[in-house]
């Protein structure tokens, strides 16, 4: 589907403006969790709660942003784009006001759970638009270049969050997250519908059984969506332990630390550009194992620069190094993962995302049970990154060869069957 079939005409101009605030919609992941990092310290301190209390607010979101994309992907599938987006922004710009306001480390992992399960919606929904409007090597690209504009936001917020507790407290950086949720709600009334009425579905619980059994069932997604899972814990492990780590093992200020996210941040965005470039030449499945063996030779670098507790002179190029190699392989998982599923890319979408935020919400808090440690932190990721480029050698590329092209995968036949009625009944 090419970017102006379902929506008519663009101009360039506005195609790079919707570009923009697709790209903006995708980061609620990251500013839930990165624009309050460098305070998580001081959270645990003012709430009496321990380093892994403190480290649950950040899992409690991550479950969020999971479940939430389970129920809305589907949900978008059937009624549309762009009503859930509208729905979950506003809901999280007034949860992230509560979190403000929270007495306590229980109260507030509560409100970050269901922040995660609002912010879930533009993630998994912008996900599902652009498999609406592009395929193929531009599907591939197109995820690239909105993990170019996304990525300003690791790099922005946690310098932001460090420059705000000059003059606030954690309090104040999520009165700060509301207000910039505030913006793309308003933003959001700019974006088009991209799922066409004759394309939605029909059916209730039964057809969206039906559209998680098709995925399931697809090799290439499920080899793909372990990878991209798998590798994303590794950058949720640095998130969940990088503070620590470096404000308390290395004293590193908070501020200071603020800075070295924005800068290993950098690396992602370089990384998703370098990607986008090379697939002007490439197709995504060779890019999609040599960006994962990439990422495993640096993190094995990070892991034994750890071992030797080497100083921080040797220990932060290292650790860019491994941050910036995360963002190789997945806008190309990402792409192969949805290409089979032009019928059901809500629910793709939201079954590749949710797994990921799910992982990492169980393996962040695990890397530092024995403490929050470089050692534990570096060692963490190399296994995850290993683990990543096995699933993406031996389970995703494997079913590529043996399966038919994307377009001519059928769906099953109750799915068929399904969908018929639905073209009977209208739009």
């Amino acid at each position: 589907m090419s970017d102006h079939q379902s929506t008519g005409p663009v101009p360039a101009r506005h195609r790079r403006r919707r570009l923009l605030l697709m790209g903006a919609l995708s980061t609620f992941g990251p500013l839930s969790i990165d624009l309050y990092l460098p305070a998580l310290p001081e959270l645990a301190r003012q709430l009496d709660a321990s380093d892994s209390a403190a480290q649950w607010s950040i899992s409690t979101c991550l479950i969020g942003l999971a479940a939430g994309q389970l129920f809305i992907g589907p949900l978008s599938d059937r009624i549309g784009r762009k009503r859930p987006l509208v729905v979950g922004v506003a809901t999280y710009a007034v949860v992230s006001l509560l979190c403000a306001a929270a007495p306590s480390i229980a109260a507030l992992n509560l409100l970050r759970l269901v922040q995660g399960l609002a912010g879930s919606a533009g993630m998994v929904i912008v996900a599902a638009m652009v498999r609406d409007m592009y395929e193929g090597q531009r599907m591939a690209r197109i995820l690239s270049l909105l993990m170019l504009v996304g990525g300003v936001a690791p790099i922005v917020a946690p310098v932001l969050g460090g420059q705000l507790l000059y003059v606030t407290d954690w309090r104040g950086i999520f009165v700060t997250l509301g207000a910039i949720s505030v913006l793309l709600l308003v933003a959001v009334t700019a974006l088009p519908e991209t799922l066409r009425p004759e394309l939605r579905h029909v059916g209730g619980l039964r057809r969206v059984r039906v559209g998680f059994t098709s995925v399931a069932r697809d090799r290439v997604f499920v080899g793909c969506a372990l990878g991209s899972s798998v590798g994303g814990a590794a950058l949720f492990i640095y998130i969940s332990v990088s503070a620590f780590v470096l404000e308390g093992g290395y004293g590193v200020s908070a501020q200071a630390f603020s800075f070295i996210f924005g800068v290993n941040s950098v690396g992602l965005v370089l990384s998703g550009y370098v990607n986008a470039v090379l697939l002007r030449r490439l197709k995504p499945e060779p890019l999609l194992v040599g960006g994962a063996l990439v990422a495993v030779g640096a993190s094995v670098f990070c892991l034994a620069a750890a071992v030797l507790q080497a100083p921080l002179a040797v220990f932060l190029p290292a650790l860019f190094l491994t941050v910036a190699t995360g963002g190789l392989a997945s806008p190309n998982a990402t792409a192969l993962a949805l290409a089979r599923h032009s019928a059901n890319a809500g629910t793709a979408a939201a079954l590749l995302g949710s797994s990921g935020f799910l992982l990492g919400a169980l393996l962040a808090p695990a890397a530092s049970i024995g403490g929050a440690s470089a050692l534990a932190m570096t060692c963490g990721m190399a296994a995850a990154r290993a683990a990543a480029w096995a699933a993406y050698r031996f389970v995703a590329l494997p079913g590529r060869r043996r399966q038919a092209p994307a377009d001519d995968v059928a769906e099953p036949p109750e799915s068929a069957r399904l969908d018929d009625e639905r073209r009977r009944a209208g739009p």
